[in-house]
């Protein structure tokens, strides 16, 4: 683990808290948001560069940030002040290295967008992770490429990383991809584009999941000067440009690292604010907030933020959700649902298993181990509320399953999380915020 990084022990015990939090968390910047606009800052007009703020410092971001620096773009960052400055100085060449070894450890939107990215370049790129990484499928985003002219192909030939892209450049046209396994490799080609030289048509074949990610991809691009045709799901039209247009950008809060302090306002019966989120957000997993409504817990938008309140003594019900569109909150929402009156039955979120882990696999795992009744489906679960004692808990190295099984342990004693460093990925302060609830 990188030295500016929290220094976790190899397991760590969540105390239960011994009243309703009354707190104000100030969550880092969005992930996802901070990715993108790395990719379309460095993909600005040459010599024009652009300044990120509030951007994210994690295990995800620093891949992201190393990998560009490999591929030749100017990336100064000042992390004290959490900003980043991006440029690409050379005016001939889209991707200034004509090669690159890129190691992406298990940062799904690095890997993705990177392997769309590098397609607008002159030469042989090649992107590798860790072993969950090589777990995790690529095919559909290759398949589109390959279409486009660009030799893409998986080094072992089994549709997983390593990834090779072999390119002279992307010449644009009418393109094809699914979007019923990650909604990243459409995000990616929609970003790499503008800079097509004749811009892209893309049709998605079949289902799209977690739409509202493409629905920030779109929205971004036109906050950076690129306005994108669209029908929201199937039909995506993008014009060419000579690259991205905005000097300077500001990254929201996290809306799916601000789920668990949600949720645990919910369980608790407390009050928690989190500054700088707004219905106005470009995160759909500000929807959490009305699932957890639907629960009986209140929300209320303020200038401030949103302050999510649980009902006194944490009562609230089970629920049924479809979560397809904000399926990074279903293990949240797995955490509180072991504290309903009643079941609840999440649906529709079969992708979640090409994630980190196999998400819906490890949740049903790890919440029969505290005592929780739980039925997997292909696509979902079903969590029938039982009592819950402690628990050794595997993480499966996934920064969501520690962070949202931490939410059982503000109520249950005994709650041990193994591995919390992995929390590194998208929020390296998690535990000392959730330490914050105490005050």
């Amino acid at each position: 683990m990188s030295s500016w990084m929290p220094d976790y022990p190899e397991q760590l015990e969540i105390k239960p808290l011994t009243r309703p939090p009354v707190a104000t968390i100030r969550v880092p910047g969005s992930k996802s948001i901070t990715n993108r606009a790395l990719v379309m800052a460095a993909l600005s007009q040459p010599e024009r560069g652009c300044e990120l703020r509030g951007a994210l410092r994690s295990e995800d971001t620093e891949l992201m940030v190393d990998a560009l620096q490999c591929l030749g773009f100017q990336v100064c960052t000042c992390w004290s002040e959490n900003r980043i400055h991006v440029r690409r100085e050379t005016v001939g060449a889209i991707i200034p290295a004509p090669s690159a070894d890129l190691f992406v450890g298990n940062s799904g939107t690095t890997m993705r967008f990177l392997t769309a990215m590098v397609s607008l370049g002159r030469g042989r790129y090649r992107l590798d992770g860790i072993a969950r990484m090589r777990e995790r499928p690529i095919d559909d985003l290759l398949a589109a490429l390959q279409q486009l002219g660009v030799n893409a192909y998986s080094e072992r030939n089994d549709g997983y990383p390593p990834v090779v892209v072999e390119s002279s450049g992307l010449e644009g046209g009418i393109v094809q991809i699914r979007g019923n396994v990650s909604s990243q490799f459409l995000s990616g080609l929609l970003m790499a584009g503008p800079l097509a030289q004749s811009g892209l048509i893309i049709e998605v074949d079949g289902p799209l999941v977690s739409k509202p990610y493409v629905t920030m991809t779109v929205e971004m691009m036109a906050e950076f000067g690129v306005e994108v045709e669209t029908d929201g799901a199937t039909h995506f039209n993008v014009p060419p440009a000579r690259g991205y247009s905005a000097d300077e950008y500001d990254i929201e809060p996290d809306a799916s690292a601000a789920s668990y302090f949600l949720g645990a306002a919910t369980i608790t019966g407390g009050a928690i604010t989190l500054p700088g989120l707004d219905t106005a957000t470009l995160q759909g997993d500000i929807s959490f907030v009305d699932v957890l409504e639907r629960m009986g817990a209140k929300a209320r938008f303020e200038d401030a933020g949103v302050v999510m309140m649980g009902r006194e003594g944490g009562r609230f019900r089970g629920i049924e959700a479809d979560m397809n569109c904000i399926s990074d909150t279903v293990m949240t929402l797995a955490a509180v649902a072991c504290f309903a009156d009643g079941p609840t039955t999440i649906e529709n979120v079969a992708h979640i298993r090409h994630k980190e882990t196999d998400r819906l696999a490890a949740l049903a795992t790890e919440l029969r181990r505290v005592g929780a009744e739980v039925e997997e489906f292909a696509d979902g679960l079903r969590i029938t509320p039982q009592p819950l004692h402690g628990a050794v808990i595997e993480t499966y190295n996934d920064h969501r399953m520690a962070m949202s099984m931490a939410l059982i342990g503000l109520k249950v004693p005994g709650i041990i999380i193994k591995n919390p460093g992995c929390v590194a990925k998208t929020y390296p302060d998690f535990f000392a915020d959730l330490e914050k609830l105490r005050c």
